[in-house]
């Protein structure tokens, strides 16, 4: 039955309205009997059912319902394919349907700002453009089932170290181009139920009291509509939070908050009209489920078995290939490591399904009567070896070997960041000696994040395989085996160690503070400004066959602020095999009038082209892909000038580049002070003439025209000139270029102009 939310608030005494701004229990709201207003249970996500039902927590230690792993959003982003997060985010919605779950905790945008955050298996990617089209895919399917999604962990936790109360000291400029972006693109674009605040603060500020984020950007700014919910126990003060916007704290807190509540506005500390707000919010939300409950759905869990295996062979990423894979019948081929029989397909946690059945590789390749024997090698668990000259003896006799390494479940889970980005020793030893008695060794990497590879050269092959979920082993296989075509691409970069990081220095910090000094250089961004080397590069991945780029064009050459431009590429497979191509489209800042990125990603499609097959790949281009957020004007902006348009196979592969003239309408204000330079006057039209005709007569009787009357080579005028140009307002007084007089009226003319 639909309700009329707001003469359902007005008939709900103070003490019921507060009472549903905290959890019923670990995973209930509450209800409130009087009015028929339900109960409903939310779980954790995002890659499957976490639904607990008699003893519960929120770390996955203890056993849930039987429910499809599928991979973790380190795996879904490698499929660059925001379709296949739609598609997964509908067959976990239907689960939720049919499993009474109003709402699953997730997606989970966080960027991956260090290799090192334990978490990192749950977030996508280091890049907040890629986050944000795949997140809106899975927000997308989940909803399209009428089951809620809540948009996590919002914002700036990028660490497991002190994450309850560490504050994350970050510019206005990186929050907005970096930690921020993949929130409003989801909010805007995907529009999520619910908001999961994080425990951390920003900049001195608890999020759950933030009242500039929750209230100012999430709700004003961007248009959010739904309600804020806390992340597990992240409340500090209940009152302070919900004037801020923090809707409903979890999990229950014993009637402890109900009572601030009741008690804040008694005493005139909280407008009622702010509880009715959030008591809105919260049933808008709540019944927009309860009318559209799907009593016929069911869990299959067998068919989204399938699904799951389906969404894995799309994530495997393909890092270097001398031409051994795949691998061929009649291949002797001997598997070696304990994750061939037993993968790692999930991290630990509060996202930690109790998977309904698990394939492995060894399984696949046994059912399938691939030409295949095993030893275990080593431990998936422990640093641990087992049967070594068996293993070394069986090598040497192999046509070929794949390893299954990775990282042990202990390395990546919630609540620890890893200590390296190193894989135990005893792996790493072994690929090497492997690879010296044997040169066609094959590495199945497990892992939720970058790890150091000082054997990739060594090598063969390396497939990343990430927590590929329940249906690992059999995806593993169709492509080892070239039944499926490797089609991932990273999501992040692989540097050749941690010290290469741009958050090095900085990560995790003091324990009260981190800084993020490396403030927009997060990821490709960083490496690509440095000239770093890396081990593999943001967006690479190989195939089975190869891809041709041509004939780059645009609808208008030139682009206005008030406009968008379609950018076409064709695409032909040249191969011999049916492949998939994920063409990416980078802006590349020609004018350098601000600092900003070598290159930026703002754009990507996968498409399925059968060999010889050709096909036209188009993106609409609009301000904003050129836009940087500038500080002062507090919004995006773009200036006019030259933009190259970047198409490549990865980040550090650009096949194809065009210039793009970019009009901007609208200009910066001057904001001319004492410090602004000579230089920045004269190279803005507006302030040119005007600054110039003030200064020239100046310049012939002051201090400096006495000094360099002597001067006379280029070498020596070019360095007066510059040393003249970098002068700001007050040191042309100081020198008695300007009068005091003078530089006021100059600074006050300016700021006028518009």
């Amino acid at each position: 039955m639909k309700q009329n939310i707001k003469e359902l608030v007005a008939k709900m005494t103070l003490e019921e309205k507060a009472s549903l701004c905290s959890g019923g229990d670990f995973w209930h709201t509450k209800s409130v009997d009087r009015l028929n207003i339900p109960q409903v249970m939310m779980t954790d996500g995002p890659h499957g059912l976490r639904k607990q039902e008699d003893e519960v927590d929120h770390l996955g230690m203890k056993k849930s319902t039987k429910a499809v792993c599928f991979p973790a959003a380190c795996a879904t982003a490698a499929s660059f394919d925001p379709g296949l997060l739609e598609k997964m985010g509908e067959t976990i919605g239907n689960e939720c349907q049919a499993e009474n779950v109003s709402i699953i905790l997730g997606p989970g945008v966080n960027i991956k700002r260090s290799p090192l955050c334990g978490r990192n298996f749950e977030y996508f990617s280091e890049d907040p453009f890629l986050t944000g089209k795949l997140a809106s895919g899975f927000v997308n399917g989940v909803q399209k089932k009428n089951i809620g999604t809540s948009l996590k962990h919002f914002a700036v936790n990028n660490q497991e170290t002190n994450r309850m109360s560490i504050s994350a000291e970050v510019s206005e400029r990186a929050l907005r181009e970096i930690y921020l972006s993949a929130f409003e693109e989801v909010v805007k674009k995907a529009r999520p139920k619910t908001v999961m605040c994080s425990y951390n603060k920003v900049n001195g500020t608890y999020v759950s009291e933030n009242k500039r984020l929750l209230n100012d950007i999430l709700r004003k700014e961007w248009g959010f509509s739904g309600y804020v919910v806390t992340d597990w126990g992240a409340i500090s003060d209940r009152v302070k939070g919900l004037a801020a916007g923090v809707d409903l704290e979890m999990p229950a807190s014993g009637g402890m908050s109900d009572k601030k509540i009741v008690k804040a506005v008694e005493q005139g500390k909280l407008d009622e009209s702010i509880l009715d707000e959030a008591v809105e919010r919260m049933l808008t939300v709540l019944f927009s489920y309860i009318d559209n409950k799907n009593d016929s759905a069911v869990f299959d869990r067998d068919k989204d078995h399938s699904v799951a295996e389906d969404i894995a062979t799309e994530c495997a990423v393909l890092l270097s290939n001398d031409g051994i894979l795949p691998l061929r019948a009649k291949d002797s081929v001997l598997y070696v490591g304990e994750y061939a029989e037993k993968p790692r397909y999930q991290g630990g946690g509060s996202s930690h399904i109790n998977a309904s059945q698990v394939t492995s590789a060894l399984e696949s390749a046994t059912r399938k009567k691939r030409n295949i024997s095993y030893l275990k090698g080593f431990s998936g668990s422990e640093d641990k070896t087992y049967d070594i000259e068996k293993v070394y003896k069986a090598a040497a006799q192999a046509d070929k070997i794949v390893v299954f390494a990775g990282l042990p479940d202990s390395y990546e889970t919630e609540g620890i960041d890893r200590k390296n980005m190193k894989m135990p020793e005893v792996q790493n030893q072994m690929i090497a000696e492997l690879a010296k008695i044997n040169p066609n060794v094959v590495v199945v990497l497990h892992n939720g994040s970058a790890v150091e590879c000082p054997w990739a050269d060594d090598v063969s092959a390396v497939l990343e395989m990430y927590l590929g979920g329940q249906g690992v082993g059999e995806a593993c296989d169709r492509i080892l085996w070239g039944e499926a075509d490797p089609s991932g691409r990273l999501p992040e970069t692989f540097p050749m160690r941690l010290q290469d990081n741009s958050s090095y220095l900085n990560f995790p910090g003091n324990g009260k503070k981190v800084t993020y000094a490396e403030d927009i250089y997060v990821g490709y961004r960083y490496y690509d400004k440095k000239e770093i080397p890396v081990r593999w590069a943001f967006g690479h991945g190989l195939s089975y066959t190869s891809f041709e780029y041509t004939n780059i064009r645009f609808s208008n050459e030139v682009m206005k602020d008030d406009e968008t431009i379609t950018v076409s590429v064709d695409v032909k497979n040249t191969g011999d095999v049916k492949g998939k191509e994920t063409v990416q489209l980078y802006i590349s800042n020609k004018t350098k009038l601000v600092n900003k990125a070598i290159k930026e990603l703002k754009g990507f499609k996968k498409i399925e082209l059968k060999p010889g097959e050709s096909k036209t790949v188009s993106f609409i281009l609009s301000a904003r892909e050129l836009s940087y957020y500038d500080e002062n004007i507090k919004n995006w902006y773009a200036y006019s000038g030259e933009y190259d348009v970047c198409i490549a196979h990865a980040s550090d592969d650009i096949r194809l580049t065009k210039d793009l003239k970019y009009e901007n309408s609208k200009l910066l204000p001057l904001n001319v002070d004492t410090a602004t330079t000579l230089k920045e006057l004269l190279s803005d039209d507006r302030s040119k003439e005007f600054t110039n005709n003030m200064i020239t007569e100046g310049l012939k009787n002051s201090s400096i025209a006495k000094e360099s009357a002597s001067i006379s080579t280029p070498e020596e005028i070019n360095m007066i000139t510059a040393m003249i140009e970098a002068m700001p307002i007050k040191s042309l007084v100081s020198f008695g270029v300007l009068t005091e007089d003078q530089s006021k009226t100059l600074i006050q003319t300016l700021n006028k102009i518009e």
